[in-house]
């Protein structure tokens, strides 16, 4: 792929997900089927607008189906999955629409809390998106009105799964088919710091003492819809919590409100400020901390900790009738270790929220700030 982002003076070849992989080997075996003839390259625009042409390897014809691969390609941020074969075999069927299943080396997930439901294959809701969108095209331009059935599969993804979260998410027997944007787009951590300590620098020479820190999209999106205070004061900081709580005084600022997801802030509680899921992760034994401080039964704080995600524990605490008391808690914590990492001389603050169950809760200096 012939695509660059440039970081911290570095040009880096950007890649594509399994997602775009999976998308583009449907759409090739589709066509091939169609046409009867072998294709060597198949194009795709991916949901983020990139149009891609992509190579077609290890072609295998069967008496009504068609078996194609796209070769995965991180670019320079590879994963584990860089370079394996992402395959797709097409066949006819009776049934009106498109049926999207995974084979060999595609996990299935076992555990609810997940995007898609226990049973079902780990391809995400975007990618089951972009096949079903690249083959309805191949079957406009064929005129083909009959049923499809796709599966994808790819050798080599049981023996990478070890290397992945998944067997840890309840998803057994492979890789996850993953990808929003379609495009794998490189940044080293120091390339993000550094953009974040600029991105910080600006806002401050705007003026004012004032800054919001979000770790990403969900926050953004969560603060413009119901939120008081104005985007425009917000900067991301991904996963890099503490060392942006650091640049922020250091360029400046002395009021400090961080908005975030409880999957990111509910680490805070545990003073982990890198919320990045390699470096630490300690979600559910915080949440049943905090749910033990709040005097719930023992036997609840202990579902909490088999849970999957925290939406799904904080389904659990809202059914029980405790939710209130266990994200006061929580907040609690926050508070203390963002208190800790900012000093004495700085006003810091967080908001909690679900993007399921709204807004979960304000540590005490952000219910501050709201009514300043």
């Amino acid at each position: 792929m012939e695509q660059f982002v440039y970081r911290n003076k570095k040009k880096l070849r950007c890649g594509y997900t399994t997602g775009s992989c999976a998308a583009a080997a449907a759409k090739a075996a589709a066509i091939m089927l169609f046409k009867g003839e072998s294709i060597d390259t198949v194009d795709l625009v991916t949901p983020g607008g990139t149009a891609l042409r992509l190579d077609v390897e290890e072609i295998e014809r069967g008496q009504d189906s068609l078996s194609c691969a796209v070769r995965k390609d991180g670019g320079d941020d590879a994963d584990v999955t860089d370079g394996i074969l992402i395959h797709a075999t097409l066949q006819f069927q009776k049934k009106q629409g498109i049926e999207i299943e995974g084979g060999e080396g595609i996990g299935r997930v076992t555990r609810p809390g997940l995007e898609q439901a226990p049973g079902s294959a780990a391809i995400n809701s975007v990618p089951r998106r972009m096949i079903r969108e690249a083959l309805l095209e191949v079957c406009d331009t064929f005129g083909y009105e009959g049923g499809l059935k796709v599966m994808i599969w790819t050798p080599e993804g049981v023996r990478i799964a070890e290397k992945t979260f998944n067997p840890d998410l309840g998803i057994k027997g492979g890789i996850s088919i993953l990808g929003t944007s379609g495009i794998v787009e490189p940044m080293s951590e120091k390339a993000l710091t550094d953009t974040i300590r600029l991105d910080l620098k600006m806002h401050r020479v705007r003026g004012g003492e004032f800054v919001i820190l979000i770790p990403g999209n969900y926050g953004m999106n969560y603060m413009r819809d119901h939120l008081p205070w104005n985007v425009e004061d917000a900067v991301k900081c991904s996963n890099f919590i503490g060392e942006a709580i650091d640049m922020a005084w250091e360029v400046g600022f002395r009021r400090i409100l961080l908005i975030g997801h409880i999957g990111k802030l509910v680490k805070l509680g545990a003073g982990i400020m890198n919320t990045h899921s390699r470096n630490a992760d300690g979600r559910m034994e915080v949440l049943s901390a905090c749910a033990l401080e709040a005097c719930v039964p023992t036997e609840l704080a202990c579902r909490i900790l088999n849970c999957i995600t925290t939406d799904e524990a904080v389904g659990i605490l809202q059914e029980a009738g405790v939710l209130p008391q266990v994200m006061e808690r929580l907040c609690v914590r926050i508070q203390k270790h963002l208190d800790r990492r900012a000093g004495k001389d700085v006003q810091i603050g967080a908001v909690v929220f679900s993007n399921e169950f709204g807004l979960l809760g304000m540590t005490e200096q952000a219910q501050k700030m709201e009514r300043e």
